[in-house]
């Protein structure tokens, strides 16, 4: 803060001034003896000057005052802590701030070289810097200690502008941060010759530090003399964004296809080709010249082969992610996410189609010819889809028929581990898992079975509890088969708990001590309350209250979907079934998009429901988009939600959940993608899913036995419910078929994912 003689002739004494920077009371200074001496060394040279008053002109005493109040701002900041917790550091930026920015205006007003308006240009322009420190500190990119760097940048460029020379080297030899402030304060050297290039090159410094952004920021100026390099450079972090833009027309698609680099000259081919999605997956090795797009035309029009060259390259992506390349493949998600669409579409809605079909060379024609490899991915990317009777009957016993030697763990070993914990899951699901470890010696089953525990606390990139989550999804499956190998997790659960203790691993602790009561939990004997021992609301039932809205009544919508083999249609016809002839309720259907079924005695219950429409352009989401906006005016929110449909709908269902869902009926596979969802909007939902699609033979008695007890006032208790419900599925084909639901208290995928959020504070 410069000291200047005004009217009332006042200064400013250098020690005071310090001491009230840093907060030190005076009379205790011998407590701060540091602070002291450190403060003297700074204050020295400059006692004299700033003794000695200068006289400012009446007309530049308000750039002064400007100033003084900036760095009252910044005086502020410091004492609340903002700047830094560091006193080296808070004693660095306030030195630089103050005292050399007070030296800055002095010089500046002794400077007989500027004119009056030179010198209120600088002032100003200081006070912008200020300015543009306070406004950016703490922020991306900006740390408080800049403030030197900073200081001295705007004095060596207010030199160079005076004598009208680029301040362009200044901007270049300094960060981005001291760069971007000191450009933007110097809005009033506009005229400076090193302007337009200091942007570039401040440009070129932003993108460097955030490579996410050099594509947008390209579209904005493609003509810029390194659009090139940086384009190079986002071939490497960003490809997908180079890819979108070398589809677009204007200056930067075409300096994208007419890029001298081969890479940058693949993508744009890629991009611009009718197959570039098909190609896409495999850009990794294209990039590295393990495979040729030729090669890739040779297979893309063939589902078997496509899928083939698809698994072949997943296996050497996940080869490469193992010690010691420890190197993730570009488009990894693209290429798995490709080859779960192959798989589905493809292989399993066409096996799953033919479930009635008894032929089962008939039905399982599809699998011919593939791999066990294969048939291996084709179980893991398609739990969420496949059927039972596809699974026990079709993939898995073909994985093992189609092997030299048939065992487990070189099964496992030839796919590199990739999804194993998954296939353990799905395996243990579908009672194959005592089969799976006994194709291989003990030892190695034991192996397995513990590198199926260990390890859970390391977090992936994507889906980072999905693992923990299978570990957690398979436990009761093999306590109803195998206690031994139950009782053999559970304590390899113990002792990854003990070493993430010894760690002091929170994450580790938290998964291993919920893995360890979920599992304990499923010996009944021991009568363990899930939901008192975790923190979590109840999972063995819903309040009634719970379920009404402001009005008193409880919603329910349920979501339908038209399909070419009729199965949305006549889904929709057996559900209204339940209504239809019933005194207890009344049905609307004057609406062309959706019905609407209310209770007639009782308490009140509402329930829409959306036609399954068939057509182009998907006229039953349509419905439904239309459904929830008539809802949505009538503040009618509903507590009850259920998915009636194939599972590749259940994604179009998933999109459309309401944050006031209590109770959420997926009528197909509860796999983690779809239980992460689904709490993720719906905090505490209680979900009931199934390993198979819904089937009407299950799905209307637990929607009837729902209604009664909502009808009735009466709270929901999942146990009492199930267990009547289990008494009309006492054999055969509908017993398997009710074994294939899991009600809320036996979700222990769902379980898991609510208590690992709330001991980890995420809720």
């Amino acid at each position: 803060m410069a000291t200047y003689l005004g009217n009332n002739q006042s200064t400013i004494q250098p020690f005071g001034r310090i001491f009230a920077l840093l907060h030190i009371d005076v009379p205790h200074m011998r407590l701060h003896i540091l602070y002291f001496l450190i403060c003297l060394l700074l204050w020295q040279t400059n006692q004299g000057q700033t003794a000695v008053g200068i006289k400012i002109p009446m007309e530049r005493r308000i750039w002064h005052e400007n100033l003084d109040k900036s760095q009252q701002k910044l005086e502020k900041s410091n004492s609340q802590g903002k700047i830094s917790h560091d006193t080296t550091v808070k004693l660095q930026v306030m030195d630089a701030l103050v005292r050399r920015v007070d030296e800055l205006q002095e010089k500046i007003e002794m400077d007989s070289t500027l004119s009056g308006q030179g010198k209120i240009k600088y002032l100003r322009s200081l006070d912008y810097m200020l300015q543009g420190y306070t406004a950016n500190m703490n922020k991306r990119d900006f740390s408080p200690s800049i403030a030197p760097a900073l200081v001295k940048a705007f004095d060596r460029c207010m030199e160079l502008d005076k004598e009208r020379k680029s301040i362009e080297s200044v901007i270049a030899a300094n960060e981005y941060p001291v760069g971007k402030i000191i450009l933007d304060c110097l809005k009033y050297s506009e005229d400076n010759p090193g302007m337009v290039p200091s942007r570039y090159i401040l440009t070129r410094k932003y993108l460097q530090l955030h490579p996410e952004e050099i594509m947008p920021e390209l579209a904005k100026n493609p003509t810029v003399y390194f659009a090139d390099s940086l384009i190079k450079a986002a071939v490497q972090t960003d490809v997908n964004r180079v890819y979108d833009y070398a589809q677009a027309r204007g200056q930067l698609g075409d300096r994208i296809r007419h890029h001298p680099d081969s890479t940058v000259q693949l993508v744009a081919r890629i991009a611009n080709s009718k197959s570039g999605q098909l190609y896409f997956p495999f850009l990794d090795n294209l990039m590295n010249g393990k495979i040729t797009l030729e090669e890739i035309d040779r297979v893309k029009d063939n589902d078997l082969g496509y899928f083939r060259l698809l698994v072949k390259t997943r296996i050497d992506y996940v080869s490469r992610t193992l010690p010691p390349i420890n190197d993730t493949a570009n488009q990894m998600k693209t290429l798995t996410d490709m080859m779960e669409r192959k798989a589905k579409e493809y292989f399993i809605r066409e096996i799953n189609a033919l479930h009635d079909n008894p032929n089962n060379a008939v039905r399982f024609r599809r699998l011919e010819g593939l791999t066990p490899q294969e048939l291996y991915y084709l179980a893991v990317l398609g739990e969420d889809e496949i059927y039972t009777s596809s699974y026990v009957s079709g993939v898995y016993p073909r994985i093992f028929q189609r092997m030299q030697n048939p065992r487990g763990d070189s099964l496992i070993m030839s796919v590199n581990g990739d999804y194993f914990r998954k296939f353990i899951k799905m395996a243990a699901g579908y009672n194959t898992l005592n089969n799976f470890l006994g194709t291989m010696d003990k030892q190695n089953a034991e192996t397995m079975m513990k590198a199926f525990v260990i390890g859970l606390e390391k977090p992936r990139k994507t889906h980072d509890l999905e693992d923990a989550v299978d570990v957690a999804d398979s436990y009761s499956s093999i306590m109803d088969k195998n206690k031994e190998l139950a009782n053999f997790i559970l304590n390899e659960v113990k002792v990854c708990y003990t070493k993430n203790v010894q760690d002091n691993n929170k994450r580790g602790i938290v998964i291993y001590n919920l893995l360890r009561i979920l599992f304990e939990s499923a010996d009944t004997s021991k009568n363990i309350d899930l939901s008192t021992m975790l923190g979590i609301p109840s999972i063995y039932g819903k309040d009634y209250a719970t379920l009404t809205d402001d009005s008193g009544r409880v919603v329910q919508q349920v979501f339908f979907y038209g399909d070419e083999d009729k199965d949305g249609q006549l889904s929709f016809i057996n559900f209204m079934a339940m209504f239809r002839g019933r005194s207890e309720w009344k049905i609307d259907e004057r609406r062309p998009d959706w019905v609407t079924i209310t209770s007639t005695r009782g308490k009140p219950v509402i329930i829409f429901a959306n036609r399954p429409l068939l057509g182009e352009d998907d006229p039953s989401e349509k419905a439904q988009d239309k459904l929830m906006e008539y809802m949505a005016s009538r503040n009618l929110t509903p507590s009850v939600l259920i998915h009636r449909g194939h599972s590749y709908h259940l994604n179009s269902t998933l999109r459309r959940l309401s944050p006031s869902a209590r109770i959420v009926v997926l009528g197909s596979c509860g796999g983690y993608n779809n239980l992460n969802e689904v709490l993720t909007v719906c905090k505490d939902a209680h979900i009931i899913s199934s390993k198979q699609v819904g089937t009407k033979t299950v799905n209307e008695p637990i929607l009837q036995a729902i209604n009664t007890n909502l009808l009735a006032g009466r709270n929901i208790d999942w146990i009492s419910m199930w267990h009547e419900l289990s008494k009309k599925f006492t054999s055969g084909a509908a017993k398997e078929k009710f074994d294939d639901y899991i009600p809320p208290y036996k979700n222990l995928g769902a379980i898991f994912i609510k208590a690992y959020r709330k001991a980890m504070g995420e809720e």
